[in-house]
């Protein structure tokens, strides 16, 4: 079991509000350490390997996918967890488990997906990582789903904030995407509460994660230069050390050693704008993390500020650049197509999806048939697209 040298303020698995199916405690694991295995061990995190970060269905070898990510996001978020004292596998399994909704081909496969369930309530890709984990993945006689602890399934939830309420722009409960408003009746998850310190330390370790090894992607896809990037002043200043220190150091190593100076710095930052955010706001208990009126974890302010710019940067340079808006409306047709072929002849589904459709065009087919792109890879995409509709042009 886990040593006990976490913070008055961590979240304690001894305190854990259990599972939805009671089972027996392991002898040799926490129950977050459990949940952690669990989503290591199912098919949905397996297929993350094959799911765009940003390039779609990548051929080099170097650029990210939806698993390294998560792998990533992980790795930090352990980090900043044991330096604060908290729990650590309660925040791996949340970072784990963050990306596990979307579907092929990116954010572009969510827009469309979405737009084609809007008269069935959308798609989200949030609601969609809590469908995988209380129903979708099959591993066990007694429960569909992982069966997971509350504290993951809240963190998960609402590890980017509350959900309904006053901290939440006014949403209410009708506001909520279908399964997260399900698992809330039965669970009870707070939704008009900040989550626990676990799940805020794996919401800005993503954050980190992503900004700066997209900035890593863009620069060895050659989307845009190193010259470019140093307009973020950051970013150029992080440069500017490195090239100081190592006069001449090979492109590849400097882009390396400044991308992870950068992510040390708003490491950094995070962990001393928390302990900060902990003494002036008087946080003892995890109750205190919950009932706070602003999230513990967090920037500075001037922290906050670079990262926006980088942001814009790589919004401007990379997520709007020609090549990957190119594959990006090539994953949204496919996306989009398939739905249309699968809504209208569910007979087409493969056997052990079929069941629970209402016929073609039904709402429970088009529920399924969104599982079931959802669940896809980039590639398998492609070759359902290839195989099933590769010369219908009226549905492409």
């Amino acid at each position: 079991m886990q040593q006990d040298n976490r913070a008055s303020y961590a979240t304690r698995w001894e305190n854990s509000r259990g599972r939805e199916v009671a089972e027996p405690p392991s002898a040799t694991r926490t129950p977050f350490q459990r949940d952690r295995d669990r989503l290591v061990h199912c098919s949905a995190f397996r297929r993350l390997m094959h799911k765009t970060q940003v390039f779609i269905a990548p051929e080099v070898d170097h650029v990210r996918t939806r698993l390294t990510h998560s792998l990533e996001v992980a790795q930090i978020a352990r980090s900043i967890a044991r330096t604060l004292g908290l729990d650590e596998d309660l925040t791996e399994v949340i970072a784990l488990s963050h990306d596990l909704g979307h579907p092929p081909f990116g954010h572009t496969g969510e827009d469309a997906l979405d737009e084609a369930m809007k008269p069935w309530g959308g798609f989200d890709h949030n609601d969609q990582a809590l469908r995988v984990v209380t129903r979708l993945e099959r591993r066990y006689p007694k429960f569909s789903g992982l069966n997971l602890s509350w504290e993951t399934l809240e963190g998960l939830v609402k590890h980017n904030g509350p959900l309904i309420g006053p901290r939440a722009d006014g949403k209410t409960r009708d506001d909520l995407p279908p399964t997260i408003r399900e698992v809330d009746g039965r669970f009870d998850l707070a939704l008009d509460q900040f989550a626990g310190p676990e799940a805020q330390v794996a919401a800005l370790s993503d954050d980190i994660a992503y900004n700066h090894h997209d900035l890593d992607d863009g620069l060895r896809a050659r989307l845009f230069s190193i010259e470019d990037a140093c307009q973020v002043p950051q970013v150029g200043a992080a440069f500017r050390a490195v090239e100081t220190e190592y006069p001449g150091v090979e492109q590849g190593v400097l882009i390396a050693e400044a991308v992870r100076r950068l992510i040390g710095d708003m490491v950094g930052d995070l962990l001393e704008e928390t302990r900060r955010r902990l003494l002036d706001d008087r946080i003892g208990t995890v109750g205190d993390v919950y009932a706070n009126a602003r999230p513990v974890v967090g920037l500075s302010p001037e922290m906050a500020e670079a990262e926006r710019a980088l942001k814009r940067f790589l919004y401007a340079n990379m997520y709007r650049n020609a090549l990957v808006n190119q594959e990006r409306n090539e994953g949204k047709r496919i996306v989009s197509s398939l739905f249309r072929y699968f809504l209208w002849t569910p007979d087409t589904l493969p056997k052990e999806w079929r069941k629970g459709c209402d016929g073609p065009g039904g709402g429970w087919t088009a529920r399924i048939v969104a599982d079931y792109i959802a669940g896809m890879t980039d590639r398998y995409a492609k070759r359902e697209f290839r195989i099933n509709l590769g010369s219908t042009a009226a549905l492409a």
